[in-house]
């Protein structure tokens, strides 16, 4: 008999989702700590040629924002696989409309501009105002 009528099953995968999440994460961590030590160990053994110290830093930026931009966009598209394959669609929404779209839907009098008085009608308009 499973303890409290559950499945133990839900429970070892979840547990695995958070191995996977957290090691990943460290994993993800400890490679950039690793590629700036090396980033910050080449600058300093160059001794101010600043061409070459602007080449390893940008390579270094490169390799950290590359790595972390795949780490998270694996773990986001695994999220979505796995919310897909366990019919969840709760966190899914209906596209949003685009501008293009929400102004077709609009009545045509809210499309239409109002006409702004001209520089002679505004001219009659003070001239008829009574002064006060």
């Amino acid at each position: 008999m499973v303890w409290g009528g559950r499945d133990p099953k839900p429970v070892r995968e979840l547990d695995l989702e958070r191995y996977r999440a957290r090691y990943g994460l460290l994993a993800v961590l400890l490679s950039s700590l690793a590629i700036a030590g090396v980033a910050i160990a080449g600058v300093w053994r160059l001794d101010g040629d600043k061409s070459v110290i602007v080449a390893v830093l940008t390579a270094a930026f490169t390799a950290v924002s590359t790595m972390t931009t795949a780490y998270l966009g694996i773990k986001a598209v695994a999220n979505t696989a796995k919310s897909i394959a366990l019919g969840d669609t709760t966190h899914r929404t209906e596209p949003r409309q685009t501008a293009t779209q929400a102004s077709a839907a609009q009545p045509l009098m809210a499309q239409t501009p109002v006409a702004q008085p001209t520089m002679p009608q505004q001219a009659q308009q003070a001239q008829q105002a009574p002064n006060v």
